[in-house]
């Protein structure tokens, strides 16, 4: 869709869902999405996306996901930065707000790179990292490696989350694009916790660390 915000910069949208995969996690069947929307000209655009997990056996339980809005300016070329405000979605704890600031782009060698900075209330802060990578076999058969890393700035209680390098979560995806706008793909994920928070989660009984195999699907329009 393409329409004219003015003379000087026509203005597009898009909506990527980059995973909607199922995971066969511990605890059973779990259903796992990230997706993003956005609407803009070359220099700015307002950016939707949301991510989350939801567990799929014994009736179904959201595990939580989050929302999140921004306005994306670009002030160099294939680099973002991003002011905006996110929200996390809990079944049973306290909900959270945050303000978000953050750069995204084309990193050296083609590495795609987010840093972003969660400010809440009471004084939490967030850094998340991110980093993917696309391995082209072919036109069509592409290996995706992803990593995130989150570091909180002080603890928060109600949640188990400690203070420092709270989780990293890794994946390997194949996929295959059977058109650009539609691929199927399969891989492995790896989730870890360290620190405080890691030992929060031992303390109450559950596992650090845990590796799945995934399968879904990637797609956009």
């Amino acid at each position: 869709m393409v329409q004219a915000v003015d003379k000087h910069e026509p203005a597009f949208s898009r909506v990527i869902v980059d995973e909607f995969e199922a995971r066969d996690a511990d605890e059973g069947t779990v259903a796992a999405w990230e997706a993003a929307a956005w609407y803009g000209g070359d220099l700015n655009k307002l950016y939707l996306s949301t991510e989350g997990e939801r567990l799929m056996d014994n009736g179904g339980e959201t595990e939580g996901f989050e929302t999140r809005v921004a306005w994306n300016r670009a002030f160099a070329p294939f680099w973002d930065w991003q002011l905006g405000a996110r929200r996390d979605w809990q079944p049973d704890d306290p909900n959270r707000d945050w303000a978000s600031f953050g750069v995204q782009g084309l990193a050296p060698y083609l590495f795609e790179s987010e840093a972003t900075l969660f400010v809440g209330e009471e004084g939490l802060t967030n850094l998340r990292l991110e980093a993917e990578y696309e391995i082209l076999f072919t036109q069509k058969l592409i290996l995706v490696p992803a990593v995130e890393a989150n570091f909180y700035g002080k603890e928060d209680e109600e949640l188990g989350i400690g203070e420092g390098l709270t989780d990293i979560e890794a994946g390997l995806r194949l996929r295959y694009e059977i058109r650009r706008e539609f691929a199927p793909y399969i891989g492995v994920n790896w989730e870890r916790q360290f620190g405080d928070t890691a030992a929060k989660t031992r303390g109450a009984g559950d596992d650090v660390s845990e590796t799945t195999l995934v399968a879904g699907v990637r797609f956009w329009f």
